[in-house]
């Protein structure tokens, strides 16, 4: 009997999209589809809650297999990324035993910051020991020791014949100073990178003329600007080097796109496909041969993000950075950095160095993402984010290269400008917790202290790492998102007093508890003494237990049709022995508020400023 060849599934009939909305409508039951399911992005666009296989049939580069131009689904056949780690130590020497020690412990890309009293040739006592054929070097340093750096580097490739497998950079960034300390470079800039295009010939695998875009992203910056800024800033590299006499593949092939990664994890994994996809374009348009030549692939290597890093509860920078690092694995890119966790507050020790580097080998070795090659390709939802960020950071892209390049707006401030206008629509949006950062404006662990955790870190070696001083221009706001909580929380820690706050809790169950916790989340972002209760039966109880409790703050919880009784008897009975608070926003608020009652918490107030008025009434 021959077998029945039936289709898998042919059981379910096609559904159109038409029916699929027909359906979703009927259960909103007349709500707006658009304002209930439809998610508007900071990037400028708009995300529905479903996508179909119409919705990318006519995305550039859709059919396109992994190492094929434009280089959307991948530079090359395989997803094996290097982890990168930064080598550190007081000295030269101390510095290579950390090298050869995370060496040996899987890190296979190294940067290395040449800062303070390190020169250029203390990397050879830095070196010593690393196979320069296995292990690639990336070195950064003030931008006018860069030439001295390269010929140091070149010599010891040379010395150790791997001019062909070698790998590695020179950070040579004369736009650090404009968008560190609002300065010019203090030297004829194509000069010096036309000479250091020369010193570096030698050895095909060394780049040189970086685009350190992760700087953006540690101010704020939204994902669509730092792919934007990050295409104009490779674009000027080629726009002053070949006006200098050099050919755009050659400067192409020396260009290190160094980008940070956010914790939105689709979206940076969109990020990271449209920049290979928009930088091969760009590179092509200068008259390159994508088919006889590697120069339209972008070298990417990728760190994850400072800007939302906490001191408070730091461990969940771990979850953080976790999420970061897998955007990027799956992303495809060629090295990945991930932070240790306690960074924001102190330097790295080794527990903290050794959970980073593992958090890519449980991606690699144990979770296998170095298996699959663009895993996210044919993904309706990541295709249609991948071609809507790529559209936005185009726009952003044409725009700068219409006012004159990346370099032209650098010295006009604008570039920071935007960025720092960014960093503080961040910030705002941390303050009313639209953007969580949980442990710190959410959640957070009431009992934890920080002030010992506090150190001072800086760099004086003039290339931008020390504190910003006032230059010609606006400089860059590296404020992290969540500073301004922390400062708050310190305040209370310094103050030495801990101001309690008493949650009221009577009449309906449900909504009492619900507006407890709301309470004790709202006013523990500041450090206060949380005291909750379960309930009480009379408002009197309630305030004679607060009283007894020495409560700085009293915070009444029940339901907005309770409060119209429960707020007035509990505002008179507490006569100013503390702080009272109606957690919610009633429809009787303005009559309560007649009766002299000013403070009122709700999801539409803005949490850190109304926590530092708490704070200059409490903390006196």
């Amino acid at each position: 009997m021959a077998k029945e060849n039936k289709k898998l599934f042919d059981m379910f009939p096609p559904v159109t999209t038409e029916e699929w909305m027909a359906k979703i409508n009927a259960d909103l039951k007349g709500a707006d589809f658009s304002k209930k399911l439809v998610w508007r992005t900071n990037e400028g666009f708009e995300v529905k809650p479903f996508y179909r296989r119409e919705d990318i049939k006519d995305l550039p580069a859709i059919n396109t297999l992994p190492g094929e131009f434009p280089y959307l689904r991948g530079t090359r056949d395989n997803n094996d990324w290097l982890i990168r780690q930064e080598v550190i130590g007081e000295t030269a020497g101390k510095m290579n035993e950390h090298a050869l020690e995370i060496i040996g412990k899987g890190v296979q890309a190294l940067g290395i910051a040449l800062n303070g009293d390190l020169n250029p040739e203390d990397l050879k006592t830095i070196l010593k020991g690393v196979d320069l054929k296995k292990v690639e070097v990336n070195v950064s340093s003030c931008p006018r020791k860069s030439v001295e750096v390269a010929r140091v580097l070149v010599d010891l490739v040379k010395e150790a014949g791997a001019e062909k497998e070698f790998k590695g950079s020179v950070d040579f960034n004369p736009f650090r100073a404009l968008l560190v300390k609002g300065k010019e470079f203090p030297a004829d800039l194509v000069k010096t990178a036309v000479e250091l295009f020369e010193v570096v010939k030698p050895v095909a695998g060394l780049r040189c003329f970086p685009v350190n875009s992760f700087m953006l992203n540690n101010c704020g910056a939204y994902i669509y600007q730092e792919l934007g800024y990050a295409l104009a800033w490779g674009s000027e590299w080629l726009n002053l080097l070949t006006d200098a006499g050099l050919q755009a593949c050659d400067v192409a092939k020396r260009i290190k796109f160094n980008m940070g990664i956010s914790s939105n994890y689709f979206m940076e994994i969109a990020k990271f496909r449209a920049a290979r996809m928009l930088w091969a374009e760009i590179v092509k348009a200068y008259g390159t041969n994508p088919d006889n030549c590697d120069c339209c692939k972008m070298a990417v290597n990728a760190t994850t993000s400072r800007f939302n890093m906490t001191i408070y509860d730091a461990h969940v920078n771990l979850l953080r950075s976790m999420t970061e690092s897998m955007s990027a694995a799956l992303a495809g890119v060629d090295s990945i950095e991930t932070l240790p966790f306690d960074l924001p507050y102190k330097k790295p020790d080794d527990f903290s160095e050794r959970i980073a580097r593992n958090q890519q080998v449980l991606l690699r070795d144990e979770s296998h993402l170095d298996k699959v090659v663009d895993p996210a390709g044919g993904s309706y939802y990541v295709e249609v984010l991948t071609a809507s960020i790529a559209k936005e950071a185009w726009k952003l892209f044409t725009e700068i290269e219409d006012k004159g390049g990346f370099y032209a707006l650098l010295k006009k401030g604008e570039v920071q400008g935007k960025i720092n206008e960014s960093g503080v629509k961040r910030h705002v949006d941390v303050a009313r917790r639209k953007e969580i950062l949980l442990g710190t404006n959410q959640y957070p662990n009431v009992n934890e202290t920080a002030l010992n955790k506090i150190e001072t870190t800086g760099c004086c070696c003039g290339c931008g790492n020390a504190e910003p001083e006032n230059g010609s221009v606006e400089y860059l706001n590296f404020d992290r998102a969540a500073s301004q909580f922390e400062q708050l929380r310190l305040d209370t820690e310094r103050s030495g007093k801990r101001p309690k706050v008493f949650m009221l809790t009577i009449g309906n169950l449900a909504m009492r508890l619900a507006r407890a916790q709301f309470s004790g989340n709202f006013f523990g972002c500041a450090g206060y003494e949380i005291i909750d209760n379960i309930g009480f039966e009379t408002v009197k109880e309630g305030v004679d237990a607060a009283v007894e409790k020495g409560a700085d703050v009293v915070v009444l919880c029940s339901s907005d049709d309770e409060y119209a009784q429960y707020a007035p008897e509990a505002f008179k009975e507490l006569d100013g022995r503390a702080i009272f608070v109606v957690a919610g926003a009633p429809a009787c608020m303005d009559e309560l508020k007649a009766q002299g009652i000013e403070n009122f918490i709700h999801v539409k107030v803005n949490v850190l400023d109304t926590l530092i008025d708490f704070n200059a009434k409490l903390l006196k």
